[in-house]
C-alpha cells in the first residue's frame, strides 16, 4: 500500500502575504473547485497589564507536530468533501501584525470548504504541540495560552 506524502507545514518566521497569494493563484486552473476557505492567524499586540505584546516566538515538538498535522489533514479528507487543503504554521519570531497560521481548504461547495477550515483550525489549537512565547515591549516574555 502506498504511504501518503507528508506535507511540509512549518515555515521559518512569518507567513508572507506573497506566499498566500501564490497559494491561491496555484488553484486558478483547477476548474472543479467552487469554493475556498482561508483562515489566517495573525499575531495581536495584546495588552497584558501595563505592557504590550510585540511578537510571539513559536516553537514545537517538531516530529510529533508533523504527525498531528498529517493526522488532521487525513481526517479532514475523510470527513469533508475536499479537493485540496494546505496548512502552514510559523516557527520562530513573528511580529505583531504578521501571519503565523494559514489554513486553506478547497471544495466543490462552500459549506465543505468553510466547515473543514474551521474544524482544522480547532484541531490545530487543541492537538498540535506548538507553543508561543509572547514577547513584550519591555523585553519580558511569557508562554501564551491557546484561546
Amino acid at each position: 500500500m502506498k504511504q501518503k506524502k507528508i506535507h511540509k507545514v512549518f515555515i521559518d518566521g512569518p507567513i508572507n502575504p506573497d506566499f498566500i497569494a501564490e497559494a491561491i493563484a496555484k488553484h486558478s486552473d483547477k476548474k472543479n473547485i467552487g469554493a475556498h476557505s482561508l483562515f489566517l492567524g495573525q499575531v495581536r499586540n495584546d495588552k497584558i497589564g501595563d505592557d504590550e505584546v510585540t511578537a510571539i516566538e513559536y516553537t514545537s515538538y517538531h516530529e510529533m507536530a508533523e504527525e498531528k498535522f498529517h493526522e488532521i489533514r487525513e481526517d479532514a479528507f475523510t470527513h469533508f468533501s475536499l479537493i485540496c487543503m494546505h496548512i502552514y504554521h510559523s516557527l520562530g519570531k513573528v511580529n505583531a501584525g504578521e501571519i503565523s497560521l494559514l489554513v486553506f481548504t478547497s471544495a466543490i461547495h462552500r459549506a465543505d470548504a468553510i466547515d473543514a477550515c474551521e474544524a482544522i483550525v480547532e484541531r490545530i489549537k487543541k492537538d498540535v504541540p506548538v507553543w508561543g512565547k509572547e514577547i513584550f515591549s519591555n523585553e519580558n516574555s511569557q508562554w501564551k495560552t491557546n484561546n
